[in-house]
């Protein structure tokens, strides 16, 4: 977790950087208020993984002499069958579509979004791929 935390530190700094001389260059404040800040969201998942490292010791990622069998084999589950992520980014274009452009999609984008995420969330609880 050392290498995480150090890429992030040094994006902190980047944007640190790039806020001083896009103010010295420009003299706008929201751009360069907004570099800044993300220079400081930077900094402080940097910090966090770094501190975290102490805990967690040497993972076999951050071992430049491990194999692939010294991980964890159990990653979680991942359905190769479910079209239900599909019909959840479709309906989130739809509702973005619905904030820039007419309310009535926005509702529509809004319900599309929830009988989708409903769909998703209780995949395995009817139908073809239900536990028995």
């Amino acid at each position: 977790m050392k290498i995480e935390g150090l890429l992030f530190a040094g994006g902190a700094l980047l944007y640190g950087v790039i806020a001083a001389c896009y103010w010295f260059i420009t003299g706008e404040i929201v751009g360069s208020t907004a570099l800044a800040l993300t220079g400081g969201l930077s900094f402080l998942i940097g910090f966090y993984v770094l501190f975290t490292s102490r805990r967690v010791g040497i993972r076999p990622e951050d071992d430049p002499n491990a194999n692939i069998e010294d991980a964890d084999p159990d990653y979680g589950f991942f359905s190769p069958h479910s079209w239900w992520p599909l019909a959840v980014g479709l309906a989130t274009a739809v509702t973005c579509l619905g904030l820039v452009f007419a309310v009535w999609l926005l509702i529509m984008g809004v319900g599309l979004l929830l009988l989708s995420l409903v769909g998703f969330v209780f995949e395995y609880y009817r139908g073809e791929f239900a536990d028995a």
